[in-house]
């Protein structure tokens, strides 16, 4: 009886620091706040996000990141990567330019009718845009985000279960 209580102690530890490890260093779940990413991600949906994917490729224009947000590190927010570091990123009554090519942006409804200059994102820094245009809080207001605070790429909404699938 008492090598089966050592033995299930055991199994339990190994299986929550290997639990620790993979929410540490491989994947974790994320709950969308607000409606800035509509008509991608919804309010409350929870996502799995692959916090070792950046450790090796650079994220890509179009990427869906979740990252700590520059203003208040302690939150995390979930946007969409639309220029990276030496690029130069212009919006034109909503239409998005990097290096004076339109960005073709088809998971977009409404893209608004925001202005802004031609900028150039600094190295080791993106630029993020929410889908919702009209609606989020992003690289427009808060400015560049660096790329420590990049915590992984969103790869799979999970709850509910209706709205389950891989983002692409």
């Amino acid at each position: 009886m008492r090598r089966l209580f050592r033995e299930t102690a055991e199994t339990i530890l190994i299986a929550l620091v290997l639990a620790m490890f993979v929410r540490a260093f491989v994947v974790e779940s994320f709950i969308v706040h607000g409606p800035s990413m509509e008509s991608t991600l919804f309010d409350r949906e929870r996502l799995l996000v692959n916090k070792l994917v950046y450790r090796f490729v650079e994220p890509r224009r179009g990427d869906v990141i979740v990252f700590r947000y520059p203003v208040d590190p302690r939150r995390d927010f979930v946007k969409r990567v639309l220029a990276r570091g030496g690029e130069t990123i212009e919006i034109r009554s909503g239409e998005v330019y990097v290096d004076g090519e339109k960005v073709n942006e088809p998971y977009l409804e409404d893209a608004g009718t925001s202005s802004m200059p031609p900028t150039e994102v600094l190295p080791g820094q993106l630029f993020v845009l929410g889908d919702n245009r009209n609606n989020s809080e992003d690289s427009r207001l808060f400015g560049f985000v660096p790329m420590r605070y990049v915590k992984g790429e969103a790869f799979l909404v999970y709850w509910p279960p209706t709205h389950m699938g891989i983002l692409h």
